[in-house]
Order: structure tokens, then sequence, then C-alpha cells
């Protein structure tokens, strides 16, 4: 019996992403007096699968195989279930991420496992097996028990506190009976020179409040002073005056960076949905009744055209 973790990697480098779903998988793998194992499919050197063991894997399987360089949803899920039979997984554990979403449901049929999608804790209990999660677009919590034996947990980004507890794992290549992939890749474009939403510690975001797409020039000062990524509410990108990709909320990207930023963005309820699992959220709009100070941990009253120049001068003399 083990817990399996699924973690993912970038041009054969782990994220912390990777780290906090290893450290999350050990921590049920003590729940359940059992072992961690880290699945890693692509090409990854050895010294960098060794990097997992920090973060408490008991055993490390890599999966090197050309056929497995681009993402193909039913190649990956047919590895995954095959790994998971030769280790006895009885929990397995993929990030809330694009792929995740992806893989968990068709994982979930192949195996007849109960699905767990975006949970943000450790399970209540083991016996029965009760997960937490949020419902109802952050509005509500549930406490749900999952009776199958297999279980698949799906985890959101930045909601589980983690730390290093070093363990010096044992290293297996395994050879995966895979077919042939359907999917192929004839162009790629990767976006540089910027922090990417799903990476980034802190966010700046910018609404309607802004009042045109040549306003941002605030915006970006102060995510470049800070470190920072920048985002946008829906009708900003709507207008054009930001790239979708920046776009957040329950039909842009989710987000849970530990600051986040609103200038000038009222907060609708689908807004709320994509960055409430903030751990802190900080709003300047100049409405003192908008939506988005019910939410906020702090909330500046006042224009952002105003406000920002003042907020980037207090961070320069701070740093």
């Amino acid at each position: 019996m083990s817990v399996l973790v699924f973690t993912e990697n970038w041009d054969g480098k782990f994220k912390k992403m990777s780290f906090e779903l290893v450290s999350y998988a050990s921590k049920i793998a003590e729940m359940l007096n059992t072992q961690t194992v880290a699945l890693s499919i692509g090409n990854v050197q050895e010294d960098e699968l060794k990097t997992l063991g920090n973060y408490a894997a008991d055993k490390i399987v890599s999966v090197n195989n050309d056929k497995l360089n681009n993402l193909d949803n039913q190649a990956y899920t047919s590895v995954i279930a095959e790994v998971a039979a030769k280790e006895d997984a009885k929990v397995i554990i993929i990030a809330q991420n694009n792929m995740g979403k992806a893989l968990a449901p068709r994982l979930s049929v192949k195996l007849k496992a109960g699905l767990g999608a975006g949970v943000s804790k450790l399970p209540a209990s083991v016996e029965p097996f009760t997960i937490f999660k949020k419902v109802y677009s952050g509005k509500a919590y549930s406490n749900v028990v999952i009776k199958s034996d297999i279980k698949i947990l799906t985890l959101a980004q930045n909601s589980f506190e983690f730390e290093e507890n070093v363990k010096s794992p044992a290293i297996e290549n395994f050879e995966s009976t895979i077919g042939d992939v359907k999917t192929s890749v004839s162009n790629v474009q990767k976006q540089t020179g910027k922090i990417l939403l799903n990476d980034a510690e802190i966010v700046i975001s910018g609404g309607r409040g802004m009042k045109a797409g040549d306003q941002w020039g605030p915006i970006e000062e102060l995510a470049e002073v800070l470190g920072a990524a920048t985002a946008c509410s829906r009708p900003v990108s709507d207008e054009g005056w930001r790239p979708h990709d920046e776009h957040t909320g329950q039909t842009g990207k989710i987000i849970a960076p530990n600051l986040y930023i609103a200038a000038g963005i009222s907060g609708a309820i689908q807004h709320l949905a994509g960055i409430s699992s903030s751990k802190c959220i900080v709003a300047i709009n100049t409405d003192k009744d908008a939506p988005i100070f019910e939410a906020a941990d702090y909330g500046i009253i006042g224009d952002a055209a105003k406000v920002l120049p003042d907020f980037i001068n207090a961070v320069k003399e701070i740093k």
C-alpha cells in the first residue's frame, strides 16, 4: 500500500507546486501509516529527481519515454494507472491545475476511484476517508466521505503550508507499456520575460477602475518593484486593455498567491471565485460599498490612479 503523487516538471525542473504536492502526500501517508511514492514523467535528471526527497518522498518512480514528451491525456492516464497498480496506491494526489483537471477524471474512471477535486486541507479523518473542500465558488465548505477503495485527490495550488523533511528516496526507472500516442505538437510558443500568474507569490490586478488600457503604468511598475505578476478582471480583458491570459476569475485563471492587490476592481462574485484562496487580499476602490472589501484583508478607499504612485514610493522606501 502507498500514497502516489504525480509531480509535474517544466523543462526537466520541478517548481514549488510539485514540492507542495509531495509534502501534502507525505502527510496523508503518515495518517495511513504507509509510504509516499512520487511519480515523474519526462526527462528529469537524477539530481533533480532527488529534490523530491527533500519533501519526504520515500520512493521516486521515473518514467522517461519519448512518446511522453508532449502531454497526451490518455497516455499519461495509462502510465499513472500502471504505476498506481504496481505500487498498490490507495490514494493518488494530483495538482488542481489544467493538467490535473484533465487527468484526474480519466484516472477516476479507469481505476473506479472516488475523486475529491480541489481539496485545500488534509483529510479530516481516514476512517472513514473524509476530505475538506470549498463549494459554491468558495462561499461554503463541505466534508465529503470517499468510500471507494482507491481515492484520487486534486490539491488546490498554494493551499498547503509545507516545509522540508529530507529523506533519501530510492529512484526506480519504470518502463511503461503505452502504445501509440495520438497527440503531436507542431509549434511551441513560450511566454518569457514575465512572472507567470500560476507561479506568482504576489499578484497585482487591475479592473475597470483603471479607466483605460493606457493607464496600466502604475500596475506594471508596482509589479516590477514587488517582483509580482500582473492580472486583470474579465471586463478589462474583454475590452482588450490587457491580454486574456491575465484574466483571473471563475471563467479565467484560478489563483492563490500569498498577496493579491486589486486596484479598481469592484469584486463581482465571478472574480472573487478565482482569487478567494489568496492568503492576503488588498483592495483599492473609490466605492466604499464595493463587494471586494468584504473579501479583502485590507482596504483603501480611493482612486487607484492616485493611490498606486504613493504605494509604489512607500514600497521603494522600505526596500
